[in-house]
């Protein structure tokens, strides 16, 4: 009998050309299609909520795959586990799942987090983990630039050229900007994000709180429908794939 597993995985993107399984670089799905092949003898698909860019980190990314084997839900996770030895992914946990549950269609949100370190001294055990910009920024602006970017937009303006989604419009329940310490914390909730949406998100912020732009100029680069309207990319390793929800 085949059943539909669901897992939750944890991962640092550094070493990975990205989620999605490509010719020039290790992935996160072969690797860890490769531990299932090794644990169950037998080769899967596996099917992940987001396609994290190369570099981007997850706290929580799910995913599903079908197995026709016998096996308990800890079985599947730490024998997963021990066949990822030494790769930076660990499998959560591991569950049965209704066999219509798909982990990208079934999900009705996704949580982002981009963690800006914002002090004079560079990182030392965050390096790779957070973007490093040592100028003080302006937080309470940014909330109230992010502000004008809620709700349902054409948003060309913050898409990858090379995006592939069928339309730019998107509807974003949540951009929210916070202090924790010494970082600010750049917050995004949605059903589906366009490639490179939310670090484009966050390289425009920059400019906010640097004082080199304010919300009308975010309003005017939302309008546009245009990507030279809109601020830089943001550095892929200050993302976080923090949750998803169904």
């Amino acid at each position: 009998m085949t059943t539909r597993w669901k897992i939750v995985i944890e991962y640092d993107g550094g070493p990975f050309v990205g989620w999605q399984r490509q010719a020039n670089g290790a992935s996160v799905q072969e690797s860890i299609e490769t531990a299932i092949e090794n644990f169950a003898q037998t080769r899967v698909t596996l099917h992940g909520a987001g396609r994290t860019d190369s570099g981007v980190h997850a706290l929580a990314q799910v995913a599903h795959f079908d197995l026709d084997k016998d096996v308990t839900r800890d079985s599947v996770r730490d024998g997963l586990n021990f066949h990822l030895k030494p790769s930076p992914i660990s499998i959560l946990s591991a569950e049965e799942a209704a066999p219509d549950f798909n982990a990208r269609i079934s999900a009705t949100c996704r949580h982002y987090r981009y963690r800006i370190l914002n002090r004079r001294a560079p990182p030392s055990l965050r390096a790779d983990r957070v973007w490093h910009v040592p100028s003080l920024l302006d937080t309470a602006a940014m909330a109230n630039a992010a502000e004008a970017l809620v709700g349902k937009h054409d948003f060309t303006s913050f898409r990858a050229l090379a995006c592939q989604a069928d339309s730019p419009v998107k509807t974003l329940d949540r951009l929210a900007v916070l202090n924790q310490e010494d970082e600010i914390l750049i917050e995004a909730d949605a059903r589906s994000f366009l490639h490179h949406q939310v670090r484009n998100f966050v390289g425009t912020l920059k400019l906010v709180g640097e004082g080199k732009w304010d919300r009308s100029r975010v309003e005017k680069a939302l309008a546009a429908k245009d990507r030279a309207a809109a601020g830089p990319t943001a550095p892929a390793n200050g993302l976080y794939l923090v949750s998803v929800d169904y």
